[in-house]
């Protein structure tokens, strides 16, 4: 049975949960004892915050306690650190892109010049002592480094450029406003950058960056971008392709986290298997791609849940069974 170390888990029980369904022994790690996922994994770890040196050797010590063969980033605070600590966390696979890629997908504007480095299609994007003397409004005010869709600001004119490139409190950019249908395009990759699938959805709502209904779709034309751009960035593992279809048939790249998306049960529900293939890549084995092979259709609505606890043995958190209080009557 593989053993898959989860960092930063966080609330993502839905990811937990897949793999160990999916035969893996799973270990989920955390800097806060009241992260959800900590309690849906086989084993739960502790661990210093991202930022703390002791946070790698951590890992690798708890690689090496639970013989541990696959990393796997939940969030972005750790992507970077880990890809390049690839040695530190051996013989284990980290399930990431090079530390380059990663450094560069985790800046927005690092992105854009990447993306037309490689000739990806991106929105004309400057930063704000570069913007032309006539932009085509309306503009966003995009922080650099950030998620969950902070710190964006619309603005329609030059006034309400200034405004909000003076009230940002982060480092930003500027980028044209897409005019377009957005769709967020999940895909995953081996270590050799080849796209095993791309499974596109729709955007019908989000709460905070976070897509919380949507449904899959058969779009060749978006499979297609998916496959081109992963395996023209050389992607490795997982990773969600935000772009828009513009009323001139381009599908600019406005994000790519190279990670499970926030709406990972809907591809997993269409067939995805991406946690199938994660376990067999760390496994030495080599799937072959299945590009399109996924159910067209499926729609996600989310919801919110919650895990109770209560004090164990030794100062530690406990999940336990609630029993419902009588009907008042």
């Amino acid at each position: 049975m593989t053993a898959v170390l989860f960092t930063c888990a966080g609330q993502r029980v839905d990811i937990v949960s897949a793999f160990g369904q999916a035969g893996a022994r799973t270990i989920a790690t955390d800097a806060n004892p009241l992260a959800p996922a900590l309690y849906h994994a086989d084993e739960r770890e502790l661990v210093p915050r991202v930022d703390d040196p002791a946070y790698v050797p951590r890992l690798a010590e708890l690689v090496r306690t639970h013989d541990v063969g696959l990393v796997v980033p939940l969030t972005d605070l750790d992507q970077e650190l880990l890809a390049s600590s690839r040695d530190a966390l051996a013989p284990a696979v980290v399930l990431l892109p090079d530390p380059a890629v990663c450094e560069a997908l985790g800046d927005k504007w690092l992105a854009h010049l990447l993306f037309e480095e490689r000739g990806i299609a991106s929105p004309p994007t400057w930063l704000a002592g570069e913007l032309p003397a006539d932009p085509p409004y309306p503009l966003l005010v995009k922080a650099r480094v950030g998620f969950g869709s902070r710190h964006i600001y619309r603005a329609a004119n030059r006034e309400e450029l200034d405004f909000f490139l003076k009230f940002t409190p982060v480092p930003s950019m500027v980028q044209s406003v897409c005019r377009g249908e957005e769709f967020s395009i999940d895909v995953f990759c081996d270590l050799d950058g080849r796209c095993l699938n791309a499974i596109p959805r729709t955007m019908i709502e989000s709460k905070g960056g976070e897509s919380i209904k949507g449904r899959t779709i058969k779009d060749w034309e978006l499979i297609e971008v998916g496959r081109s751009v992963a395996e023209t960035l050389r992607l490795v593992g997982p990773a969600n392709i935000q772009c828009f279809r513009e009323p001139d048939g381009t599908h600019p790249i406005t994000d790519i986290n190279p990670r499970f998306g926030g709406a990972f049960p809907l591809p997993t529900a269409a067939g995805s298997r991406y946690p199938e293939l994660a376990i067999a890549i760390a496994n030495g084995e080599r799937p072959e791609p299945r590009v399109g092979e996924f159910r067209e259709g499926v729609v996600m609505t989310r919801f919110f849940s919650h895990l109770t606890l209560a004090a164990g043995s030794g100062g530690t958190l406990e999940p336990f069974s609630e029993d419902l209080p009588e009907p008042i009557v």
